[in-house]
């Protein structure tokens, strides 16, 4: 990859999409992750306002220490960034409260989990159409066209998404090359809705240079048949991701009324 290029393209990209919309920047949720960092840092390189948000909500201080030290890194290297802390874990726990009660709390876990990442994007849009801005998204290729490892109308909900085309083993490239500090890039990735320390290899099964090698697989048309041990492993872990994931990475289906009835 031409890292140098590939970030001047993408920074282009964003100057030229804020322009054509009339919007003066963005704001975008800082989690302490790879993604986020890099995002940020494109976003303000674009010299346009870029707002930081951090949204703990029983949020592991290892994340929130690694956010606020990447926040407070971007301020010192670009003058147009500015941050809020919006502490939103009585908004969730308030919000659980009202909700009814369930047998087995474990039974709605994952619920509870994409509904983290739904009140960012609530806070996330609240600000944007505070201060005229668009939500920049923080997703990659192997997450949002992969195994869809986000969440629909939570982190899924942006105005554009700046590294959605790239790989996570290239975010990672572009990371180093932009001096992000080194504790995000060593930090193992984790989506942080757990209030715990799973990572997102835990999650899914398979490591990010795996569902990397996966998808490509994929693309070359392999199947099950192509493998054994640890690669069929992979490869049917990533596989049943993608297949069940599917409705997040396509257009919202419509129920079209033939034309004779209307």
């Amino acid at each position: 990859m031409q890292t140098e290029k590939v970030i001047d393209h993408i920074v282009n990209w964003l100057k030229d999409y804020a322009s054509n919309a009339n919007i003066k920047g963005f704001v975008i949720g800082i989690s302490g992750g790879i993604d986020s960092a890099v995002t940020s840092t494109l976003c303000a390189k674009t010299g346009l306002e870029l707002l930081c948000l951090e949204m703990p909500i029983h949020q592991a201080e290892s994340q929130v220490s690694r956010a606020v030290s990447h926040i407070h890194w971007l301020q010192n290297n670009f003058d147009t960034v500015s941050s809020t802390q919006v502490h939103l874990t009585k908004v969730f726990d308030s919000l659980v409260d009202a909700l009814p009660k369930v047998d087995n709390e474990e039974d709605r876990f994952m619920s509870l989990a994409n509904t983290r990442a739904r009140l960012r994007m609530t806070t996330l849009y609240y600000f944007a159409a505070l201060n005229g801005y668009l939500v920049a998204g923080t997703g990659n290729k192997v997450e949002d066209f992969g195994v869809g490892f986000y969440t629909k109308y939570g982190d899924g909900g942006v105005d554009l998404s700046p590294i959605a085309d790239l790989l996570k083993s290239e975010v990672y490239e572009i990371a180093k090359y932009l001096g992000v500090n080194q504790e995000i890039i060593d930090a193992a990735p984790t989506d942080g809705l757990w209030g715990d320390d799973r990572t997102d290899e835990d999650q899914i099964g398979a490591s990010y240079p795996e569902l990397e090698w996966a998808m490509q697989m994929q693309e070359e048309g392999k199947t099950n048949d192509d493998f054994s041990g640890r690669e069929l492993e992979v490869f049917k872990i990533y596989t049943r991701f993608n297949s069940s994931n599917k409705h997040k990475m396509i257009p919202i289906p419509i129920c079209e009324i033939p034309t004779r009835l209307k």
